[in-house]
């Protein structure tokens, strides 16, 4: 059996506007030694909860169906434990199938060890045994043209191919994703995004839709009203940077249909992310709170953050509001959002993306201070989620000059080694990896901005 490793390739650069625009981010994982036994805890802890493989067969035939309606006949697909990889990662493998031989049985069986690894496995072969393409609608979309008709599918080599996942995972989006280019789609347009997803080997997306609703929820355990939120959410468009604490308000306020639409929405995106064996990405609370949060803790230790391009530095929209780390509110706020967001969506994959500071300046560079935010923000996840692991983008590290090396080991270990992974944003351009010792000792995410695409092909070496 032919073994292959997955592996990365560059889109054409023509294409770079384009993929700046979506802020469209594939990455690989580097894990220090130090802290894997928790990143392997967590995966055996995903493995055992994730969808029965009924489940992910069902989905995985789902994708096949929307992409090649006339050839779903063609293939079988099964799910398989990753010990038939030949190591402890993933893998998928494409055989003949052993009844091609006669009319109208399946010429093509995947197996894989998730969904996402089946439909990967597809992708590949419909890429390097039939000459296909699959990509976004704006690069050209699914160029299916040179597939053989039905009966006619190329075999592979006896012995089938098999192709293993060095890496645990490969990430998607930024937090800023969602107001370039999520903000208006509807289930149809997410439905296509996550098949392109499962056909590309992305199994860690950001699932960030609807969680406005979400925080009413929680805020309102606080007495903070409908109201008040209205000042602190910003408009559809601008949702990922209210989000951050860069701006408040700003095109909102948010319609009560909104609030509905959106979760509605999003318990559609993870319903299906999970069927595909994908971990999807939840926030969780990084310190920004409400303007009216002063008003009714008067006691609270609240900090006015500066101006972040807002229009005219007006504070209508500008210079959000932090709760310190070290107010007791801010760990029962971090673990009521955790909690409420389990009790709406049922389950989660113990991952949770906040970022703290993101292009905007702490107030102070104290790095006990530093520290001591860092580890509040864990510890409000972690009181939600005895599991949780934090990843965090490193954008403002290669942003804010404020990030020294003393205040930027504060808030990398403020949290145990092997909880907080570290996304190293544009590092095909600016690596932070090497500039800070690989993350002095803390496990980070390879990420590309420009124009690359998650795509396997024949390769002599490993990642």
């Amino acid at each position: 059996m032919a073994t292959i490793p997955f592996h990365l390739s560059s889109m054409d650069s023509s294409l770079a506007a384009i993929s700046l625009l979506l802020f469209s981010l594939f990455s690989m994982v580097y894990t220090s030694t130090i802290g894997v036994q928790y990143i392997s805890k967590l995966l055996q802890i995903q493995e055992r909860e994730r969808a029965p493989p009924s489940f992910q067969v069902a989905a995985a035939r789902g994708v096949l169906h929307r992409l090649l309606p006339a050839h779903s006949s063609a293939f079988e697909f099964r799910i398989i434990s990753k010990e038939k990889c030949g190591g402890e990662g993933a893998c998928f493998i494409i055989n003949n199938h052993p009844s091609s031989y006669k009319s109208g049985a399946p010429e093509i069986l995947i197996s894989g060890v998730t969904g996402v690894e089946v439909l990967a496995g597809l992708h590949w072969y419909l890429k390097y045994w039939c000459g296909s393409h699959i990509s976004w609608q704006k690069t050209g979309g699914a160029q299916l043209f040179s597939i053989p008709p039905l009966g006619s599918l190329p075999r592979v080599q006896d012995g089938g191919i098999l192709v293993q996942r060095p890496i645990p995972w490969n990430y998607y989006q930024n937090a800023v994703t969602s107001s370039y280019t999520f903000a208006w789609w509807d289930w149809e347009r997410w439905e296509q995004e996550i098949d392109w997803m499962a056909l590309q080997g992305i199994n860690l997306p950001l699932a960030f839709t609807g969680q406005e609703t979400i925080w009413r929820k929680v805020f309102q355990k606080f007495n903070i009203t409908n109201s008040d939120l209205d000042d602190f959410f910003g408009g559809p468009a601008f949702l990922a940077w209210s989000r951050m604490g860069n701006l408040h308000r700003w095109g909102g306020p948010l319609p009560e249909s909104w609030f509905v639409g959106q979760l509605t929405l999003q318990k559609k995106i993870l319903v299906r992310m999970y069927e595909l064996g994908m971990t999807p990405v939840l926030p969780a609370f990084s310190g920004n709170v409400p303007a009216a949060f002063k008003d009714m803790f008067p006691s609270a230790k609240i900090t006015r953050l500066g101006n972040w391009f807002s229009v005219k530095r007006n504070p209508k929209w500008c210079c959000t509001y932090l709760l310190d780390a070290t107010d007791p509110l801010f760990i029962e706020i971090g673990r009521t959002f955790i909690e409420e967001q389990l009790k709406e969506y049922g389950r989660t994959s113990h991952i949770y993306n906040c970022d703290t500071f993101d292009e905007n300046t702490p107030p102070v560079d104290d790095p006990g201070y530093i520290s001591s935010l860092g580890a509040a923000i864990f510890s409000g996840m972690q009181s939600g989620d005895d599991n949780a692991m934090w990843l965090m983008q490193g954008w403002l590290f290669s942003y804010d000059p404020f990030w020294r090396p003393p205040q930027m080991k504060a808030l990398l270990h403020s949290v145990p080694l092997g909880k907080l992974v570290v996304l190293d944003l544009y590092a095909e351009v600016k690596p932070i990896w090497i500039s800070s010792e690989q993350f002095y000792g803390v496990p980070y995410i390879w990420k590309v901005i420009v124009a690359s695409l998650l795509s396997l092909y024949l390769t002599d070496s490993h990642l």
